[in-house]
């Protein structure tokens, strides 16, 4: 069963950096693509970044030059390296995964749509104070 928990989420000052982290298991590390999302509090999920696991690797223009995504094969683990943090980056962030082959649009367009992918963790909160 696959199972994706975040962990680094809390709250930082604005400008500030913080990382999060997605442990994987029960998938082929490998053969995934993993996305992050956030939702804030009455909005709808929105797409922040994924990397494919072919390596390319999309960013939403609100964090691009701002969040980095990058993936650790030995720890079976994605993270999301955020820096110059605002406080419109307050939300619960998501990670999720798709097996790679899944019938995905190219690009943000399917990448940073929610229901692209079919694995979710629980996410976890940060909190942005200005």
């Amino acid at each position: 069963q696959v199972q994706l928990v975040e962990s680094g989420g809390g709250l930082v000052q604005a400008g500030g950096s913080l990382r999060l982290s997605c442990a994987a298991s029960g998938l082929t590390f490998s053969r995934y693509a993993m996305g992050w999302f956030r939702q804030a509090p009455g909005k709808e999920r929105d797409f922040v970044a994924a990397l494919r696991s072919g390596g390319s690797i999309y960013y939403a223009d609100s964090v691009k030059g701002r969040f980095t995504i990058s993936r650790d094969y030995a720890k079976i683990t994605v993270y999301l390296q955020k820096d110059s943090l605002k406080p419109e980056d307050t939300a619960v962030y998501y990670c999720a995964a798709v097996k790679s082959g899944a019938a995905v649009k190219s690009g943000t367009t399917g990448w940073g749509t929610p229901t692209s992918y079919d694995y979710w963790g629980q996410g976890t909160q940060v909190t942005v104070s200005s």
